[in-house]
């Protein structure tokens, strides 16, 4: 048993074959010159020397080396997530090191291989990234270790069982950085427009003293001659409005870009935004559905508020069936009981599609601020700046352009019955909505 665990954990190097195949090829020589045969026999008795001086170093202690792998608990679906892997040399001598980690199959990687050298009793740290394009469980499994001493003939093979089991949630790294850029008052840095206000907010705050650059249309009068002093009016963005996300689980949220379906795109779109009006102190609520009716969250602003959209949204799966709009409308009627701000991620490739389902985007939009957000097909777009150099290509041209003046009619289409919308590309979906709602939020359309 100790002899076969010896074996396997034993490989011969490419150094190694090398030398070997030289010594045969001499022992062939030397029986058609013979008095080369001694000569060989001193060259393989060295090599048995040295492969047994090889062996003996990296066998000699039973922990030689040392691995483990940092990653955290929970991936963010959609971003590059940080990996590291840990290396201690507890030789006496420097050797170099061949880094296998065995990562979840879901990846499809078999590049994560990594060489290093490490001095006696040294150090490292391997850093690299993964991006998960799929919500889930992923499993993490060993990580091997070859160690090599500087005559390269031998490697000895550590494998340290450090399997783990991680999950893939909605892109948790995406919602963190719009939120510190929130706070720090930076979402322009993101791509967020700044929208310039028209007006005042509905809500009153205060009346205080005049300072430089108050609006001079908000004096007090009033105040101003009881104080002897300029008063202004002061108000502040009204809190408490309802934003929900619906967020359509349809056939037509399968498609994929950049690994990702749709439906993932809205529901990381639909984190950021969730959190962006928590942070604007504004409730927050999600609607999912399909043929079925899905899950709902109802709007609130409370501690752990977001902590429960995030858990719905880790377990929503795409279904292949066609939407029951019907069945949302109902579904928004018995859970939304006053106007809101009603964000609905879709996708229509048709204006016959669109038409279909109308009469209940009428409804949901005759009791709430409706906005759809649907999808640019990124790839037709890109066929369209590329100039056309034969027949084939023109006619792929001219569907192409086709397919993305249907997108324009679509979004007309809405415009033309009060529906706002938004058609964006998958990428730039969060930074669109995100835009749309500030908008509708400092223009008091609710």
């Amino acid at each position: 048993m100790i002899l076969i665990r010896f074996l396997k954990s034993l490989y011969f190097t490419k150094t190694f074959w090398v030398v070997w195949t030289a010594l045969i090829a001499g022992f062939v020589i030397a029986y058609i010159f013979p008095w080369l045969l001694p000569v060989f026999n001193v060259l393989l008795a060295i090599v048995i020397l040295l492969v047994a001086a090889d062996v003996f170093v990296l066998y000699k202690t039973k922990t030689g080396l040392f691995a483990r792998r940092n990653v955290a608990d929970r991936l963010s679906n959609g971003d590059e997530n940080p990996v590291t892997i840990y290396l201690e040399n507890r030789y006496s001598f420097q050797v170099h090191v061949e880094a296998i980690d065995e990562v979840p199959h879901q990846f499809q990687r078999r590049d994560i291989v990594f060489e290093a050298k490490l001095p006696a009793f040294s150090e490292k740290q391997i850093h690299y990234t993964l991006r998960p394009v799929k919500r889930g469980e992923y499993e993490f499994g060993h990580i091997n270790v070859f160690a090599l001493t500087p005559l390269k003939l031998i490697k000895r093979r550590f494998q340290f069982e450090d399997s783990k089991t991680t999950s893939v949630y909605p892109s948790y790294l995406q919602m963190r950085q719009y939120a510190l850029l929130a706070v720090a008052n930076r979402l322009s840095e993101a791509g967020v427009k700044r929208i310039r206000k028209v007006g005042h907010s509905m809500e009153f705050d205060q009346v205080r003293n005049y300072v430089p650059g108050d609006d001079r249309r908000s004096v007090n009068w009033k105040a101003t001659a009881r104080r002897g002093d300029v008063m202004v009016n002061a108000f502040q963005d009204e809190k408490q409005q309802t934003v929900f996300c619906l967020i359509d689980k349809g056939r037509v949220m399968q498609s994929p870009f950049e690994g990702l379906t749709l439906l993932d795109y809205a529901i990381n779109a639909t984190l950021v935004l969730s959190n962006i009006a928590l942070l604007k102190e504004d409730k927050a609520g999600l609607i999912t559905f399909s043929d079925t009716s899905g899950q709902v969250v109802p709007a609130d602003r409370r501690t752990g508020h977001l902590q429960k959209i995030l858990e719905v949204l880790y377990r929503q799966k795409t279904r292949f069936l066609e939407t029951d709009y019907e069945r949302l409308c109902i579904v928004a009627r018995q859970h939304i009981r006053q106007r809101s701000l009603l964000l609905l991620f879709t996708n229509f490739e048709t204006l016959e599609a669109l038409q279909r389902q109308l009469p209940y985007l009428r409804r949901l939009a005759k009791d709430h601020l409706l906005v759809v957000i649907i999808f640019e097909n990124t790839e037709t777009k890109q066929l369209l700046n590329h100039p056309a150099t034969d027949l084939e290509q023109v006619y792929l041209k001219t569907i192409a352009q086709r397919f993305f003046y249907e997108k324009k009619r679509i979004a007309a289409e809405l415009t033309r019955y009060g529906i706002q919308s938004i058609l964006t590309s998958p990428q730039q979906l969060s930074v669109n909505t995100i835009n749309k709602y500030l908008e509708l939020k400092d223009r008091g359309a609710l």
